[in-house]
């Protein structure tokens, strides 16, 4: 049979002015004058950096003036050991050092809750905040490899104590205050911190959302804990005796010092502690690194993303999300960076662009659930706000499918770089990305992040093209993790990426590369369906499905029936529709004729909510495993889990 040739009609192409006053372009021409050679696009650039591994993170360094030492040769040791691999391993770097390094104008962060508070922090000010936690810090004992947590929303403190942390080689760790008590402490009660960052609530659609009472059981379930930093926003007090909290407003005041220290650190001692979100156990910690996430973001958001000095950079995060993690390295770039905490939807699903377009930012990422929201509502922005600024809409969290490139296209901004990414929390960064410098094409992923050996694999390892296969990379990267907390021999480390293939990190996405070298996700490998022994992503199914008019999103599992899978899918409609036989015929004709006969489902069923994570990410593991009869092992790591309550006892499975 002949291989089809995967390749999509282009929608948006850089003009020459704004390839050449890239920093990517800039970065490419000091590689060709420094080794005498002649890359000319982005699809050189990135064979040159995956074949020149040490030179291509030296020339990063280099590019962007990181403070530090690189230390002596070699600069990966060994080259390519995964995991393994140390990148600079006798070099000196403090990423908050980096991060506060700025002599920009401008504000360095902006923050907006809702419509009820917007502050701007000085580069200033801001040194003046962290050197006085830093002072605080220090008093009580933190030093290097202890744990600082934070219970928080988007807001300057929480940058500023991750600053603070990370400058004296202590350990960064954020749950976001939609969390619930025991989700809470299923991340915090592993680590142990001795310091807990905190409010007494946030906004979210317009109403006060008081978390007071649930701070108090957290810390009264965190023995660790030596003291306890309320940052207020509502001006709330908390209810509390416990001589053990202290304001942070009393601690600007009281630490008040005009030097900060920053501890000299390997590249790879430990930064931030990340969480899986926990859909299958109690949440795995990994430990990530103070260089690699320097490096990395360095490169995601000053090659890619073309993020500088005094540019102004969006995305719409919570602190419980790998994406925060991320935003706030713009402050590397001595960027100006965006906190938005709150409702994308409030008071009217306009508010995000009303921001973006005020405020004059040049880079906005959101979720890809978000952007299939407006195209839904056929909200129409680009009549109503220019934009003139805005030259990246980032996307991730699911797969950006390819009717939501046509919405911002025609809806949003023609001239727009739509970078769609994919990445995980796993290396706080992406795979695969945009870039200024190559076309967007429909549906596609524009191809791999520098210094990223990404490959498609089949599953006897072989690297395929215009197939579905696995995600891997097959070259060791400075982001990967350290190792998870409490892992005895890098057991589960091993066991999450490596056990498919010898020295080859496999992500878990199931995925396609095409003809012109840009991808295109098919979903989770996990959640693949299988019916009839054919592998079916479910993101096919959901791009079909969410053209429905009537059709607000669905979630699709395998079900074994019958020594078999079946294809289950579950909609939730809007709320003047319902699932009549008409509509289940029209369901399963678009699906038949947009994906194939072998995609469309046995059963249509609709529900209220569709279960998702805290990040937003829908939650199909834990549908499948409720449907047979499986326990969920941790229903905190959801937004909504009241909402498994109709899923349980389904009639019509049952037949």
């Amino acid at each position: 049979m002949k291989k089809e040739i995967i390749s999509h009609p282009v929608l948006w192409s850089p003009s020459n002015e704004r390839v050449k006053s890239s920093q990517m372009y800039k970065f490419m021409k000091i590689i060709n004058k420094k080794n005498n050679i002649d890359i000319q696009n982005f699809t050189n650039l990135h064979t040159w950096s995956i074949e020149n591994k040490a030179d291509f993170w030296s020339a990063v360094w280099d590019f962007f003036d990181v403070i530090g030492s690189k230390g002596t040769k070699p600069y990966i040791d060994p080259i390519n050991q995964m995991p393994g691999s140390k990148f600079f391993p006798h070099g000196k770097v403090n990423y908050a050092e980096n991060m506060l390094s700025s002599d920009a104008s401008g504000p360095a962060i902006v923050f907006k809750s809702e419509d009820k508070i917007r502050k701007e922090v000085s580069w200033k000010e801001l040194k003046v905040q962290v050197a006085a936690l830093v002072n605080f810090l220090k008093t009580q004992g933190v030093t290097k490899g202890d744990r600082v947590a934070a219970y928080m929303p988007n807001m300057p403190e929480t940058v500023i104590m991750m600053l603070a942390t990370s400058s004296i080689g202590a350990v960064f760790s954020s749950a976001s205050p939609d969390f619930g008590v025991e989700g809470v402490l299923d991340r915090f009660g592993q680590i142990k911190p001795k310091i807990l960052l905190t409010t007494d609530g946030y906004w979210y659609n317009g109403k006060e959302i008081n978390i007071t009472k649930k701070v108090i059981e957290v810390v009264e379930a965190l023995p660790s804990l030596q003291k306890i930093v309320i940052a207020p926003l509502l001006g709330i007090e908390v209810e509390s005796d416990n001589e053990k909290f202290v304001n942070y407003n009393n601690i600007q005041t009281q630490c008040t010092t005009n030097e900060i220290f920053f501890e000299p650190l390997n590249l790879s001692d430990p930064l931030y502690i990340m969480f899986s979100s926990g859909t299958t156990g109690k949440p795995k910690c990994i430990v990530h690194s103070n260089g690699g996430i320097l490096l990395k973001h360095l490169v995601e958001m000053g090659l890619h993303s073309n993020a500088k000095k005094e540019s102004r950079v969006f995305y719409f995060t919570t602190c419980g999300w790998m994406m925060w993690n991320w935003l706030v390295s713009g402050l590397l770039l001595k960027s100006t960076i965006y906190l938005y905490d709150g409702s994308p939807f409030y008071p009217n699903a306009e508010v995000l662009w009303n921001f973006v377009d005020s405020e004059n930012i040049n880079f906005m990422g959101v979720s890809a659930k978000y952007i299939d929201a407006l195209s839904k509502e056929n909200l129409n922005i680009i009549d109503k706000y220019k934009l003139k600024n805005l030259e990246t809409i980032g996307s991730t969290g699911s797969p950006l499918i390819h009717e939501s490139f046509d919405y911002i296209y025609t809806s949003v901004k023609k001239d727009v770089l739509v970078a769609s990414i994919s990445g995980g929390t796993d290396i706080v960064g992406c795979f695969i990305g945009g870039n200024p410098m190559s076309v967007v094409r429909r549906g596609e992923i524009q191809g791999p992040i520098l210094g990223m050996d990404v490959h498609v694999y089949d599953e006897n390892g072989k690297s395929i093209k215009n197939e579905k296969g696995e995600l891997v990379c097959i070259k060791s990267f400075p982001s990967m993790p350290i190792f998870f907390w409490n892992d005895n021999n890098n057991k589960k480390y091993h066991e999450a990426y490596f056990n498919k293939y010898e020295n080859v990190w496999c992500h878990g996405d199931y995925i396609l590369k095409t003809e012109n070298n840009g991808f295109i996700i098919f979903g989770r490998s996990d959640a693949t369906l299988n019916p009839g022994g054919v592998r079916i992503g479910t993101a096919e199914i959901y791009r079909q499905v969410e053209q429905i008019e009537e059709v607000l999103e669905g979630l699709v599992v395998g079900q074994i029936w019958k020594g078999d899978t079946r294809v289950v899918l579950f909609v939730r409609l809007n709320k003047n529709s319902n699932l009549t036989e008409e509509l289940i015929d029209q369901i399963k004709a678009k699906i038949k004729i947009g994906a194939s006969p072998r995609h469309v489902p046995a059963k249509i069923i609709t529900v209220q909510d569709i279960p998702r994570t805290k990040s937003g990410k829908i939650a199909e593991l834990a549908v499948r495993d409720l449907i047979h009869n499986k326990p969920i092992n941790n229903i905190t790591a959801l937004a909504n889990p009241e909402c498994l309550e109709e899923y349980k006892n389904i009639k019509e499975l049952n037949s």
